[in-house]
């Protein structure tokens, strides 16, 4: 039976971040993730990017990705639903406009989301939305409308050693994802820039981890996750566009975008 346990290239796991408002301390953030090799993802309020102390020159974020915050921050739970709407779809519109390509990810301002506000996102063509509680583990969420994170950065020093030294650095576990959030402009008001860099320090370079975006981690989760295989595992079909890894009898195989293979 084929396992559906790895990331993009056969990575055994994934590391991701997630830095919410645009604040203009993204800057010096997005350099050191650049030093490391990592990847983020920084949500945006379209509305409020104006305001003193925001990012102006967004080309600071290229080889990352650009996501929404909600337009204005509103906290989706408590206003209207029409509001919901308008406040996903025009930030939408205002980040597609300065990234040139469709904008499909989301974290809810101030954590707030209901069953109606995840319907109203899947609604709006928003493919994954990240929440406020943290699981401090590793799992892929069953539903990317309702992402959990791993951890809060300030608890991202211990909880990223436990993941390299625990599970990274034993060949038994696979599939497994380090999920980080939090703010940038925290680094500069607690003074502890140096938090950030130990943790990249911990987690960078290592050839067993896949360093993505949220959107990447979605996209491609979602596409394994579409495997189909035949009655006697020994068929399987992508019928997603884009390659998949997985294992099979302790080997490593890539099914490319429309592929059908047979296993050994």
């Amino acid at each position: 039976m084929i396992k559906i346990n790895l990331f993009k290239g056969g990575k055994r796991h994934a590391v991701t971040f997630s830095y919410d408002d645009g604040a203009i301390y993204d800057e010096r953030l997005v350099g050191i993730f650049n030093k490391y090799g990592i990847k983020a993802t920084f949500h945006l309020c379209s509305g409020l990017m104006d305001e003193e102390n925001r990012v102006r020159d967004y080309s600071v974020y290229n080889g990352h990705e650009i996501a929404c915050h909600g337009a204005t921050h509103a906290p989706l739970a408590k206003v209207p639903a029409s509001n919901v709407v308008n406040e996903i779809l025009s930030d939408r519109l205002a980040w597609e406009k300065v990234t040139g390509a469709p904008v499909r990810g989301l974290s809810y301002a101030d954590g707030s989301y209901n069953d109606d506000v995840t319907n109203a996102v899947r609604a709006c063509g928003i493919a994954y939305a990240r929440t406020g509680p943290t699981t401090n583990f590793f799992r892929l969420p069953n539903d990317f409308h309702v992402w959990h994170p791993t951890c809060h950065h300030r608890n991202a020093p211990e909880i990223a050693k436990r993941f390299m030294n625990q599970f990274v650095a034993d060949s038994y576990f696979s599939g497994l994802l380090l999920y980080i959030y939090g703010h940038s402009h925290d680094f500069e008001r607690e003074n502890n820039w140096e938090l950030i860099e130990d943790v990249c320090q911990t987690v960078a370079h290592n050839d067993n981890i896949w360093y993505a975006t949220n959107i990447e981690i979605c996209d491609y989760v979602t596409a394994a996750r579409r495997l189909v295989t035949s009655a006697d595992g020994k068929i399987v079909h992508n019928p997603s566009s884009i390659s998949v890894w997985f294992s099979y009898n302790e080997k490593t195989y890539e099914i490319k975008g429309g592929e059908t293979i047979t296993l050994p």
